[in-house]
């Protein structure tokens, strides 16, 4: 074969495509590698307050007038009729008959801050000096479905990303060796899978659940994550070879969110197998540490098990994990004072265990603690002993990094049924919590079918009245 006698500039002229071909394989590269790692650390949009967030969820909707938001004109009129129009969502066959009912429970002023707190949640009061309670809190939904999709997702009907899903999709996460995003015995109703699922985000962003809410917390595990069958290297063998077959098929598809999410799963399932056992071992925490979570009580032990699996999870890198006294089990349209007694029997000393336990280890400064469920009861009775759902007016509390301490932001009306005073939205939530974790809510998006989504949609307002100057 003759050489080719080219000059220079033809020389430029004919590899030209060449050049650019090169240049396109190292960004293509850089792609690559990237791909590879989608759980990666990111940095945030501006400096963070929090670096995670450890949700308990009360699902069904504890009654604010019960706990947090204590309403004296409420007492003094028990057994008298609603003063003024009752919200939409009361059934006609209650509106004739609108009586006030005052809380079974005493309250009284808690810490130095004096928060006003129901003897219902006596050992959370403890830690009233850390609280941030907002007692006007209001949402969409009417029934538990939509209100719960509405808390955890933003979206009340459509399928819409997690909280916990943008917030990994936004920051990545810290330990490569386990999911961003946990979620501890979550409840398989009112949108079950939903309520950690990525949606249209990539399938790597969405929660990992460790057991349910009919699971007992000593039995949760992730399913499918133990191997005994095989040893470490004839694993890493067949999964070598599953990804090379799914890596060959995405070659040829060029784009598959669906083998993508395989790909990555796979790996970190893998790498999962070497830590995530020796994090759910509570056996290693000591004597002390399962009587301040109340492990050692029957009454108290799966909620306990739960927040202490939240605060190894939180020390070890997770971003977002979330802790359901699940199985709408605060929804008391009957059964209140017994009802309601069972529920914060159960919870009580193990969340003031958790707030203990991260403030003495140094986690409060840059965790973030968020109480609540998907919306509030009513004041009015229904029936004898029982509270409707209650979307207009509610409470939650946020504790830890970036948010006043010992506050109480807004007010609902003297009986504690719509909110009246500094009004926060659902959306407003979320964008406060984006916020504290360093993102902007209107610049973490995501096009999906032609066009940008984000948590909010095209509302929510950061609180900043509840943030630490």
């Amino acid at each position: 074969m003759q050489p080719l006698n080219l000059s220079r500039r033809q020389m430029l002229k004919s590899s030209a495509c060449g050049f650019g071909y090169l240049a396109m394989a190292g960004l293509s590269s850089e792609a690559a590698l990237k791909t590879q790692s989608p759980l990666q650390s990111k940095a945030p949009h501006f400096a963070p307050r929090a670096k995670r967030v450890i949700f308990l969820f009360m699902h069904g909707g504890p009654s604010q007038v019960d706990t947090f938001d204590y309403k004296p004109r409420l007492a003094k009129e028990d057994g008298q009729r609603l003063p003024f129009k009752a919200a939409k969502n009361i059934e006609k066959s209650s509106q004739e008959n609108l009586r006030l009912m005052k809380s079974p429970w005493k309250f009284k002023q808690r810490g130095e801050s004096g928060l006003w707190i129901s003897e219902l949640f006596d050992n959370v009061a403890e830690h009233a000096d850390d609280l941030c309670v907002i007692n006007s809190m209001h949402t969409n939904g009417q029934s538990h479905g939509q209100a719960v999709m509405k808390l955890h997702t933003g979206s009340d009907s459509l399928v819409r990303p997690s909280v916990g899903s943008w917030m990994v999709y936004g920051l990545g996460t810290e330990n490569n060796n386990l999911p961003g995003f946990i979620s501890i015995c979550p409840s398989r109703g009112h949108g079950g899978v939903r309520n950690f699922g990525s949606a249209f985000l990539p399938a790597v962003y969405q929660g990992t659940a460790i057991g349910d809410a009919d699971t007992a917390a000593r039995e949760a595990q992730i399913r499918f994550l133990a191997n005994n069958a095989s040893s470490e290297s004839q694993q890493r063998k067949q999964l070598g070879l599953l990804q090379a077959m799914n890596e060959r098929h995405l070659k040829q598809v060029k784009v598959d969110q669906e083998i993508e999410g395989v790909i990555n799963s796979y790996e970190l399932a893998f790498r999962m197998q070497s830590e995530v056992p020796t994090l759910m071992d509570l056996t290693a925490e000591t004597k002390e540490t399962h009587e301040l979570y109340g492990i050692n009580d029957k009454t108290t032990e799966d909620f306990g098990r739960q927040c202490l699996m939240a605060r190894r999870f939180a020390e070890a890198g997770v971003r977002y994990i979330e802790v359901a006294l699940g199985n709408n089990r605060w929804d008391q349209h009957s059964g209140l004072k017994s009802g309601h007694e069972r529920n914060s029997r159960m919870v009580d000393k193990p969340i003031a265990g958790l707030l203990a336990d991260l403030k003495q280890r140094g986690l409060l400064e840059d965790t973030l603690v968020v109480w609540g469920g998907e919306f509030g009861r009513t004041p009015i009775a229904q029936g004898t002993n029982g509270r409707d759902h209650n979307p207009q007016g509610y409470s939650m509390w946020l504790a830890g990094a970036g948010v006043k301490r010992g506050h109480v932001h807004g007010a609902t009306d003297e009986y504690g049924y719509y909110a009246t005073r500094d009004k926060v939205h659902i959306h407003d939530l979320h964008a406060t919590l984006l916020h504290l974790m360093g993102m902007d809510h209107k610049r973490l998006t995501y096009r999906y079918a032609g066009r940008d989504f984000r948590l909010t949609d095209i509302y929510g307002e950061v609180v900043h009245e509840i943030l630490t100057s």
